[in-house]
């Protein structure tokens, strides 16, 4: 039986609460996570871990439910984590096309019962919810809760994933101050593969582009030169994440995460064409005009457009924190191609390569 946990991972299903929940265990801690699905899950996380040359022998699995007050968790559960510090906010649905009801489900009402949650363990330490980038450029403009009528422009505006992740974000933000939970809220960027290995396990997104791009279905950009989508590989995320308990000591704190030396988007597009042998791209097409194109003709999805911004991001507490923990983000151009190399590998999600 492994020690009690002092930390808790809630979504370790997903890209970056797997990757954090790695990283964790190979520092040494005693980590739970939650899922949903009970032994198969649990074997799949563990089967991925060994994979991965990671002990599990630290690690607790707990069957949960973040879209219940309280998570669902089983009495004799809520005793193995009565010695909890850090919890971390993983969960949450990521994906386009959502009804209201679904998302707000998973990224509202999901993300404010793991608060609630961790408000009420008795040593902890630090709450860390993993927001988004663009998320933060206009945090402070939603109250919670808000207006319906507010909150009906909002979903209207940007579709209802990256609307509820800023329902979400005001949610959190306006609990734990309420009820002085001390609190982290990191923005990452578009998360790419290990730096090392191009591994992520998520193919939507930037992954769509790049598909599109290795397929010859990308005749054209939105935007313009100089939009950004900046990038962040999931191994210096995760890295960033484990680090945030030690290094942040006040009741609030905010960090964008992302490698500002990512290329403005039509570089990048045409870096990754390069490395992979194809015709990059020749128009770059103006936001307002692709809005007003059929989606038929553009094949964009409309909650996408919202991501293509010229906007830039302030790093330097993100970097602070990085420079006092040690880490540093690995070269981006290598990481990018080293990424799409594997995602063609991998066929877009539709096989495995060898390991």
């Amino acid at each position: 039986m492994p020690n009690k946990p002092d930390t808790l991972v809630v979504g370790a299903t997903g890209l970056i609460g797997r990757w954090l929940m790695a990283e964790l265990l190979a520092q040494g801690r005693s980590v739970a996570v939650t899922v949903r699905g009970g032994p198969a899950r649990d074997a799949e996380l563990r089967t991925w871990l060994r994979q991965h040359e990671i002990d599990d022998q630290a690690l607790t699995v707990i069957t949960a439910d973040m879209t219940q007050p309280g998570l669902g968790i089983a009495p004799e559960d809520q005793d193995q984590l009565s010695s909890v510090r850090d919890v971390f906010n993983a969960a949450g649905i990521y994906r386009f096309g959502m009804g209201r009801k679904e998302a707000r489900q998973a990224n509202v009402d999901g993300a404010v019962n793991v608060l609630r949650w961790a408000g009420a363990r008795p040593h902890l330490r630090r709450f860390i919810h993993i927001s988004g980038y663009r998320v933060a450029a206009e945090a402070e403009a939603l109250p919670f809760p808000a207006p319906e009528d507010q909150l009906t422009r909002l979903y209207q505006r940007f579709g209802a994933y990256e609307a509820s992740k800023r329902e979400g974000d005001a949610a959190v933000r306006t609990i734990a101050a309420q009820k002085e939970i001390p609190l982290t809220v990191v923005n990452p960027a578009t998360v790419i593969g290990h730096s090392s290995t191009g591994e992520a396990g998520q193919y939507i997104g930037l992954a769509d582009m790049v598909k599109d791009l290795w397929t010859g279905r990308l005749p054209a950009l939105a935007g313009s030169r100089r939009t950004f989508i900046p990038v962040v590989t999931v191994d210096h995320l995760a890295r960033f994440l484990a680090a945030v308990p030690e290094h942040d000591r006040e009741p609030y704190r905010a960090h964008w995460l992302l490698d500002d030396a990512t290329p403005p988007l039509p570089d990048l597009v045409a870096l990754l064409a390069r490395h992979l042998g194809v015709r990059p791209p020749r128009l770059i097409l103006p936001l307002a005009l692709v809005r007003r194109l059929p989606r038929a003709i553009t094949r964009a999805d409309p909650e996408t457009l919202t991501f293509l911004s010229e906007d830039r991001y302030d790093t330097s507490s993100a970097d602070e924190l990085a420079a006092a923990a040690g880490i540093a983000h690995p070269p981006v151009q290598d990481a990018l191609r080293i990424w799409a190399d594997r995602l063609v590998a991998e066929r877009f999600g539709q096989t495995q390569p060898p390991r």
